[in-house]
């Protein structure tokens, strides 16, 4: 099973533009500890090279560095942030709250978390794809053998508690897209 997490950061910058259509500048926090931060940043300067975004990451090396990005970033304010699961998702969510900044990341519990949006593969069709490949494991098929399946349906999710705390108006087409409306 493949999660394409990184591929879906890349297509946050677009979600991003299309929420916000004047944004032209979102800063990537990514994780530096983590093997998977190279493609996670790579999809996202490839979503901004097709926007028209300006992309400018920032390689987090713990917990101090979060708190002291968002203080950092006031001089030079980014339109959004895009966030690498692996951070301190609710503390990273609190901190945009507090500098009233988008948040974006690809794992639903952000949004539970105070980020404004997430966009992530279907947790329930993955489930399901999951329990097809163990009845096959379990009548014998040898796991080297069966395809690597790839999510085909993915979810918006946007909290509205935080858009109204940041002072942002969602475009009403825009929230028509939303698999889950957080109010």
């Amino acid at each position: 099973m493949a999660a394409v997490a990184a591929e879906l950061a890349g297509k946050s910058v677009e979600l991003v533009r299309d929420m916000l259509p004047s944004a032209l500048r979102v800063v990537a926090l990514a994780n530096a500890l983590d093997p998977f931060s190279k493609p996670f940043v790579e999809y996202i300067r490839l979503g901004g090279a097709a926007t028209g975004t300006t992309i400018d990451v920032k390689m987090l090396h713990g917990v101090a560095e979060v708190e002291e990005v968002f203080p950092a970033m006031e001089s030079d304010r980014p339109d959004a942030v895009i966030i690498q699961p692996s951070l301190p998702t609710k503390r990273v969510a609190e901190l945009a709250i507090s500098h009233r900044i988008p948040s974006v990341s690809v794992i639903r519990g952000f949004t539970k978390d105070g980020g404004l949006m997430a966009y992530q593969s279907t947790e329930v069709d993955l489930y399901r794809q999951s329990a097809g490949y163990v009845d096959k494991i379990l009548k014998g098929a040898k796991p080297a053998d069966l395809p690597v399946q790839q999510p085909t349906k993915f979810q918006l999710i946007i909290n509205m508690k935080i858009a109204n705390a940041i002072g942002l108006a969602v475009p009403s087409a825009f929230l028509a897209r939303a698999e889950e409306v957080i109010e």
